[in-house]
C-alpha cells in the first residue's frame, strides 16, 4: 500500500465522525481533533512500513486517545481489566 491508501482511509474516518460528531465527543472529548487524525496518520504510515494493514484496531485507537490525553499505557490496561470480568465463559463487561 503506499500514501494514497492511507490518505483515503483518513479521509473516511474523518467523513464518519463529521456525519457523527458526538462519537467524536465520547472517543476524545475535548482534545484537538486535528491531532488525533494526525496521529491516526501517523499510526497508519508506521504499520504500513511494517507491512501490516493499515486499518487501525480497538487497541491502535485507544492508544491514540491515551497519547493525546497524556495517559500511560499501563492505566488503561487497570481500568479495562476493571471493566471486565474472567469466567468459564470468558470475559463478560460489567457495564
Amino acid at each position: 500500500m503506499n500514501n494514497i491508501d492511507i490518505d483515503i482511509y483518513v479521509s473516511q474516518l474523518k467523513n464518519f465522525f463529521t456525519n457523527n460528531p458526538n462519537d467524536l465527543m465520547d472517543l476524545i472529548g475535548d482534545v484537538d481533533s486535528d491531532k488525533f487524525f494526525n496521529m491516526i496518520k501517523d499510526v497508519c504510515i508506521e504499520k504500513n512500513k511494517k507491512n501490516e494493514d493499515i486499518t487501525l484496531t480497538k487497541s491502535d485507537i485507544i492508544g491514540i486517545v491515551l497519547k493525546l490525553k497524556n495517559i500511560t499505557q499501563d492505566v488503561s490496561v487497570d481500568l479495562v481489566d476493571r471493566v471486565f470480568e474472567n469466567t468459564r465463559y470468558g470475559k463478560i463487561g460489567l457495564n
